[in-house]
């Protein structure tokens, strides 16, 4: 049985799992949380399976070492890809930030037209349609790639002139399916909703899998007898495999506590 006042662990490819991190501060500010993002070797989205898988598995094993109690994928690929694969090889409890996003879009939505906006390897795996159908069987579920999503969001044009015309012509093809929900299916995109949602207009409701995701969290502690009753003195620890200093300025942006430092490891070793 895990130790109940052990930490989260939270993983992503990089930053954009912040968005995840910050939701579960927000939601559970008692739990302590080890966050790792593999900044060596993103973009998950456009890695094979097999990689995803093996990447993932590293992980898993470095936050493992570090005593957490549960673990969540903070990132829509690796939940894709991964998931099953660390539900086996661990006996921590798992949470991925697909099937919390999915389960809302399919109440949520009043037409059954769903959009789902992600990284190419997201879309192409099919995961949110599949996911989403579990719940409302007779939803369309349209999907559409925007990979130039995730470099604007890290260059900080969350409210850029630039970013809203990109955002404008990807969106355009799901308005023309007449959409009535859309699913943020990058962990990135959080941090251009108010974009999304000028473009998209006051019509369509948009889903945040990052805060699903920590309310779900949030139900599993309690369900598991695993909210923490001691807050430890290191509260949040943030390990990157790559660029410490530039991780630690995001996530200072980001996140509504503080953010001390950055520790650098080498995840091959894991």
């Amino acid at each position: 049985m895990a130790d109940r006042n052990a930490p989260i662990g939270v993983f992503d490819s990089g930053i954009g799992g912040l968005t995840v991190a910050r939701e579960i501060i927000r939601q559970i500010p008692d739990e302590p949380i080890v966050y790792f993002g593999d900044t060596a070797r993103l973009p998950y989205g456009s890695k094979s399976k097999d990689t995803i898988i093996r990447f993932s598995r590293q992980v898993l094993h470095f936050l493992e070492s570090q005593r957490v109690k549960a673990i969540v994928i903070a990132c829509n690929t690796a939940s894709a890809y991964a998931l099953d694969t660390l539900q086996r090889e661990t006996d921590l409890p798992v949470i991925g930030v697909i099937r919390s996003g999915a389960h809302m879009a399919a109440q949520m939505t009043r037409n059954g037209r769903i959009g789902v906006i992600g990284t190419a390897g997201t879309i192409k795996s099919g995961i949110y349609g599949d996911t989403i159908r579990q719940f409302k069987p007779d939803a369309e579920v349209f999907g559409k790639a925007c990979p130039l999503f995730v470099p604007l969001v890290e260059e900080g044009l969350w409210h850029d002139s630039v970013t809203e015309e990109i955002a404008s012509r990807y969106t355009a093809e799901l308005k023309g399916k007449f959409i009535d929900t859309l699913v943020m299916g990058c962990t990135h995109y959080p941090l251009i909703r108010s974009t999304l949602r000028r473009v998209m207009g006051e019509n369509v409701t948009l889903v945040n899998p990052a805060y699903e995701t920590a309310i779900e969290v949030k139900g599993m502690l309690e369900a598991n007898d695993l909210t923490c009753l001691v807050t430890p003195e290191e509260k949040y620890q943030f390990f990157v495999s790559d660029q410490a200093e530039e991780f630690t300025s995001f996530a200072k942006s980001i996140l509504p506590e503080e953010v001390r430092e950055t520790k650098k490891i080498n995840i091959e070793e894991y």
